[in-house]
């Protein structure tokens, strides 16, 4: 018989605070961070604020091969442990599951090239270590004493939130009582950007930096690129009820899948999204319209929000339900983006609160119930989707029924 699986604890740094209170006011205030961006002027960005590592971990050697992104899983991996209360005898056989991105800051890592030649003097002994996606894991396991099953995965947008549905299947499954899982990732460096400009996907221009970031809007013209991180502490339900840990919302529902359509563009009809939404919601048992929210990956894009759109429609007929695109709050996170956005929705349902889409004045879809007004409303279930580069897919249901029981 399949394990319940339960959120524990919740670790987050991003654009819009670090903890729940800072989360929340942030969206009940209308604070963000968009500012254009000191690597590339012709980019805005939503960066972290007053970021220090030291603060989560203390000091330690290792820190120095760890690039932006990767700081701020370590941390939020720290932060998450702290939070669920866990005794560091209960983590030797945790698993650790990770989301990881490239680091594409290429120009602050090898500064000095010269015709095609580094200059590798100048560069530390093992640079490597800055640019290995198994790095975050390496260094949390240090830190914490996590010596369990580890996976690191690279589905471009997916691998965060793939990476919570790995940990939560093998729970469910019965390889594992308890996990670690989520991800971090930092393109704001210039490399990140003009990648991104090469691929005619991020947002340019010189208007107001606020105003950039326009999620299944018809004016939508890029994503703009965020920073951050989030980790959960994961736990069968017998595994937190016998260690008397606090259940703060239950994970019932996941799904996965990938197009195999272009490198950059999603499948026109979102034929595969749709089947890691329905697979999620067939592992969950629920229908469509037991879904009170959904968290849409709603990157600002012209194919994917409209994309993205009209599978909601199609998919959501028999209800309309509510529709919120986190990314127009905090920008794009790329690898991380799927757990952070997780984290703000726990805060959200935990605070009965429904935000509202930033900078959404016409619609690109008019059936679709996107949040126009923020709404202090409670409600149980809702879907995360994202999708990646690559045609990377991945779905998650959270409920807060446990936290009923």
């Amino acid at each position: 018989m399949p394990h319940r699986v339960v959120i524990t604890g919740v670790g987050a740094v991003t654009p819009l605070g670090m903890n729940t209170h800072q989360i929340i006011t942030a969206l009940k205030t209308g604070q963000t961070s968009f500012e254009q961006s000191k690597a590339d002027p012709e980019c805005v960005v939503c960066p972290i604020k007053k970021f220090n590592l030291v603060d989560y971990t203390g000091t330690f050697k290792n820190r120095r091969y760890l690039n932006q992104g990767t700081s701020f899983a370590v941390a939020a991996a720290m932060s998450a442990l702290d939070n669920a209360g866990l005794h560091k005898n209960l983590l030797v056989h945790a698993g650790l599951f990770i989301g990881a991105g490239p680091n594409l800051d290429i120009e602050n890592e090898f500064s000095d090239i010269f015709d095609g030649s580094a200059q590798w003097s100048k560069v530390q002994a093992l640079w490597l270590l800055k640019f290995l996606p198994n790095t975050t894991a390496s260094i949390i396991s240090q830190l914490t004493g996590i010596h369990g099953e580890c996976a690191t995965l690279g589905t471009a947008c997916a691998s965060s939130l793939q990476a919570i549905g790995n940990a939560y299947c093998r729970i469910k499954d019965g390889y594992l009582d308890l996990a670690v899982a989520g991800g971090g990732d930092s393109r704001l460096n210039r490399g990140a950007l003009m990648a991104y400009k090469k691929a005619q996907s991020i947002y340019c221009g010189t208007g107001i930096p606020d105003q950039a970031c326009r999620p299944f809007d018809q004016n939508r013209a890029g994503f703009v690129s965020g920073e951050g991180a989030a980790f959960f502490v994961l736990e069968s339900m017998a595994h937190a009820k016998n260690r008397g840990a606090t259940m703060i919302a239950e994970i019932v529902g996941f799904g996965a899948s990938i197009d195999g359509y272009q490198m950059t563009a999603p499948h026109p009809e979102g034929k595969y999204a749709r089947q890691a939404i329905i697979n999620a919601l067939k592992d969950a048992c629920m229908k469509a319209h037991e879904i009170d929210l959904i968290a849409a990956h709603g990157t600002g894009t012209q194919l994917n929000d409209i994309i993205e759109a009209t599978l909601i429609n199609n998919l959501f007929v028999s209800k309309k339900t509510h529709v919120i695109a986190l990314k127009s709050w905090m920008g794009h996170l790329a690898a991380a983006c799927g757990a952070v956005e997780l984290s703000v929705c726990l805060t959200c349902m935990q605070n009965n609160y429904i935000p509202e889409i930033r900078n959404l004045s016409h619609a690109c879809h008019e059936s679709v119930n996107f949040a126009r007004f923020p709404e202090t409303k409670p409600f149980n279930n809702f879907l995360i989707e994202n999708f990646g580069f690559g045609g990377q897919n991945c779905a998650i249901i959270v409920s807060n029924e446990c936290t009923k029981e």
